[in-house]
């Protein structure tokens, strides 16, 4: 029998997802806005009534839609030092993008190809919380040659498959360090 006026225990799930469209903030709509319309004549270079009106409803429409993505959860004065940040890490991302390569280059015109290319699927969980954080780093790993995101979760459950076991072997590894610094300062 029961004990009367207690609950059952439910194991908890770690930061729950939250649902679409739950904030809209005015603000993370207008920046969206402005960042997407300068896009846009930037890369139209069309200055004529038509060709303006049509980027600002597009651009209304993709910032009402998706406007929470670019800016969810991070304040305003968070984000120069995000893009900062985000910037001194292209460098290293795109030092192991080529060293990625030259392993698969290696693998390539190795003669003995079929016995070092072993694809397998690496199943890890990521400390990374953050939304974004997480996107970046299954970004990251699909960008670097030899391995493929196939699979990310909002708890940080990541499967990647990868072409050989050196491929591999460095995940989570520097590449997670790297972003947390980036989102997690």
């Amino acid at each position: 029998m029961a004990a009367q006026g207690l609950k059952p225990s439910v194991p908890e799930k770690p930061d729950a997802p939250k649902r679409p469209g739950a904030r809209r903030s005015a603000t993370d709509f207008t920046l969206a806005f402005f960042l997407l319309f300068a896009f846009w004549v930037l890369f139209s270079g069309k200055f004529d009534p038509f060709h303006l009106s049509l980027g600002v409803v597009s651009c209304l429409i993709v910032a009402y839609i998706s406007g929470d993505l670019l800016f969810s959860g991070s304040r305003l004065s968070r984000i120069p030092g995000l893009w900062f940040r985000f910037a001194c890490y292209t460098p290293w991302l795109v030092w192991q993008v080529f060293l990625a390569n030259i392993h698969v280059l290696y693998l390539v015109f190795h003669p003995k190809m079929m016995d070092l290319i072993d694809p397998k699927i690496i199943h890890f969980r990521s400390r990374l919380k953050d939304d974004m954080a997480l996107v970046t780093f299954a970004n990251s790993i699909t960008l670097t040659p030899g391995t493929i995101t196939v699979y990310v979760s909002v708890y940080g459950d990541f499967r990647v498959h990868a072409i050989d076991a050196p491929s591999g072997e460095a995940l989570p590894g520097e590449m997670e360090e790297r972003i947390a610094r980036i989102f997690e300062p």
